[in-house]
């Protein structure tokens, strides 16, 4: 498996479905019918190959992307196994912004489930060639010609079948090779290893005839030559039927579909054999282009200069950080310097592996066409390409999406303070979707992912492997406070204590301000009454009582405060005396002038099948919000509208049980409006209480 493979034989595939469709026990088939395991792993018995850490074989999901390399019919298969959770999707993305060829699954009872959508949109964005599968025939209610027709008319792709089912559910044996026209069973003492071949049972000989007549047009139609050969000859021979379909899955017009049962250890060899038959090789996709330049390029031959891309990094507990490369061009060797033309730095490559699942295998060189994984390059973020240093070349990153769910976290003992920061970056380097933020004015750290599962599984990664005991609570939403209606007053700060006193009095005129103004001071002081070297320290004064707010102990925004008298003592007056007379009159004016609170309203994108238009829409509204309009786009439904942060904390588990999984939603900062009356009372009560008002005493 080292050398320069032939690229021609080379396919870079990932596995793809909806959670719970059978990915991970694919990939297990995969790895034991290539010879690569000589032992089937279980997803429920935590001994699944491709689910390496803890948490997969604690929860029976797949949750990092796992990379391995298979042999098949002398063809190399790197195969990713991606996670099913869309909570996960970051996973998903960047495996497949570097894959060339994908093998969607799905479940023969569950049919086209809502993960199948997301994940069949965003191989879409990057247009990968798909082959499907059609797994757990073995089920009570599969339906296989059902789940081709929902491929058909929801994920409005053009579904080929090259198998047919023999029987269903508890009778299903084996399938029918319609290519070859004869049955294949799989010999259970064996595991599926050992195939049977023979006639097709007479019930289905009529189905399979009519299946195989849409798939010898189904490849005809790919051709212009093919469908004079099919126009003139009434059928295609076995090689032209392969080139037929081969062509239309390599345009995407067409999705070659195959079934079986991988538990039951049936079906998956002839889904093996279309992966290398239909899927493409790196020569099939061709060359890359520079991201800003498209003339510029890189084709796929380890004599090109090289180019890769680092589609994902990660923090290994031997080997510090590593990161997965993509290589689409030239060679790329363990000591060999190159450049990270997006950072433009350059840096030199410590070690080369392929990866089989979370074991290493070295390597002194990778050819284009490789996916490894690479050490020593430490500054590489996710999306970065790397290149040769003197021929450089910045290829396409990878766009995530935005998290969507926050929460504060804190470690269990002010001594791992540290421990925590360290291990909180470290894995938001790996993953772009995970972000962490020191906010000033509640002094918590926030951490922010895609989903409560998300999340729930990095705060267990950081117990886990950075040995800090962490508590997790719900963020504190950021107010704001500001006030109604205008006000004036004065203040005297005077004090005597023997030897030099303090005096400072002000006149101060409070006033609103539109949204969005911020704070502005005006001078209007005549006659000398206050010394011009203090009215800077009057506004010094106002400025540190608008950082906490009188009425909650919350930021004061949106006022405009004019100094428009006073008075001075020529010993005792000072900066000091002036700036807390300031602080202390804006106090008094600004209780009196009708103060309220303010809160961050979000503006709300909620993306739903029409069918649950009415569902989402009704949310929002049970959460304060507002609907200002609804779009149109790709058969669904966005509902738009504003609604408050404070409200929209678990959104994503809500919109998710109502919509089946099927509404997802974004959402950003808009501006502040004003908290209901009743709301804001228990808000200031509380903050009260808890001693975050300064100044604030029970007796006031």
């Amino acid at each position: 498996m080292s050398g320069i493979f032939p690229l021609d034989k080379v396919r870079n595939i990932g596995i793809m479905a909806h959670i719970d469709a059978g990915k991970t026990t694919c990939s297990e088939r995969i790895l034991y019918y290539s010879g690569v395991n000589h032992k089937l792993g279980e997803v429920h018995d935590g001994a699944a190959t491709m689910d390496s850490m803890d948490q997969e074989q604690e929860r029976g999901i797949t949750i990092a992307s796992a990379a391995t390399v298979v042999p098949w019919h002398d063809h190399r298969i790197t195969l990713i196994d991606t996670p099913g959770h869309v909570d996960f999707t970051a996973e998903v993305e960047r495996s497949l912004r570097v894959l060339d060829g994908a093998v969607a699954v799905f479940c023969a009872v569950g049919g086209v489930q809502p993960q199948s959508e997301q994940v069949w949109r965003q191989s879409e964005n990057y247009h990968v060639p798909k082959i499907c599968f059609v797994n757990k025939m073995d089920r009570i209610g599969a339906d296989f010609l059902g789940t081709v027709d929902e491929i058909r008319n929801i994920l409005k792709a053009n579904p080929v079948m090259m198998v047919y089912p023999i029987g269903a559910s508890d009778t299903f044996e084996g399938v029918v090779d319609l290519i070859d026209m004869q049955a294949i069973r799989f010999d259970e003492a064996s595991k599926g290893v050992k195939m049977i071949y023979g006639d097709i049972p007479e019930n289905l000989k009529a189905a399979c005839e009519e299946a195989r007549q849409q798939l010898v047009e189904s490849a005809a139609e790919q051709d212009e030559e093919l469908l004079d050969k099919f126009l003139n000859d009434g059928t295609l021979s076995k090689e032209d039927i392969i080139a037929g379909i081969r062509k239309g899955c390599l345009s995407r017009s067409i999705v070659p579909v195959f079934c079986g049962t991988a538990f039951k250890n049936k079906g998956v060899q002839p889904m093996l054999d279309g992966v290398i038959r239909y899927l493409p090789s790196p020569l099939d996709v061709g060359e890359v282009h520079a991201f800003e330049n498209e003339d510029e390029t890189r084709k796929p031959d380890a004599a090109e200069p090289f180019a890769g891309l680092a589609f994902k990094i990660v923090s290994d507990m031997h080997m510090g950080r590593i990161m997965y490369v993509r290589i689409y061009s030239g060679t790329l060797k363990v000591g060999q310097e190159v450049l990270n033309a997006s950072l433009n730095k350059t840096g030199r490559v410590g070690r080369l592996f392929r990866m089989h699942a979370d074991k290493q295998e070295a390597l002194e060189e990778a050819y284009a066409g490789d996916i490894v994984v690479v050490a020593g390059l430490s500054n590489t973020r996710t999306g970065d390409t790397l290149c040769d240093v003197d021929h450089p070349i910045t290829l396409e990153t990878i766009e995530f999406p935005p998290p969507v769910i926050s929460v504060s976290i804190k470690p269990s003992s002010r001594n791992d303070n540290e421990k925590l920061g360290k291990a909180l970056h470290a894995l938001a380097a790996e993953d772009p979707t995970f972000t962490v933020e020191y906010d000033q004015e509640t002094e918590e750290t926030i951490i922010s992912g895609m989903g409560e599962l998300h999340l729930e599984v990095l705060v267990e990664r950081v117990r886990r492997e950075y040995h800090v005991n962490c508590e997790v609570g719900r963020p504190e939403v950021a107010y704001r406070e500001s006030m109604t209606v205008p006000n004036e007053g004065q203040y005297k700060h005077a004090k005597q204590t023997g030897g030099r006193g303090q005096y400072g009095h002000v006149w101060l005129r409070v006033e609103p301000q539109e949204p969005g103004r911020g704070f502005t001071f005006v001078n209007e002081v005549k006659g000398g009454n206050i010394p011009g070297e203090y009215i800077p320290a009057v506004e010094k004064g106002v400025i540190n009582a608008l950082e906490s707010g009188p009425l909650a102990g919350y930021p004061v925004v949106d006022v405009k405060v004019t100094v428009f008298d006073g008075s001075y003592h020529e010993v005792d007056s000072s900066e000091f005396a002036f700036a807390e007379a300031g602080r202390q009159c804006f106090r008094q004016c600004f209780l009196a002038g009708s103060p309220r609170l303010l809160e961050p309203v979000m503006k709300v994108d909620v993306t739903v099948p029409e069918d649950y238009m009415g569902a989402a829409t009704g949310s929002l509204c049970q959460r304060r919000g507002r609907v200002e309009g609804m779009d149109d786009r790709g058969g669904s439904k966005i509902v738009h509208g504003f609604v408050p942060l404070s409200e929209m904390f678990g959104y994503s588990n809500t919109i998710r049980t109502l919509t089946q999984g099927r509404g997802t939603f974004s959402m950003q900062f808009e501006r502040y409006e004003a908290v209901p009356f009743e709301m804001s009372q228990t808000i200031i009560e509380k903050r009260r209480k808890e001693g975050k008002v300064r100044g604030y005493s029970a007796a006031e």
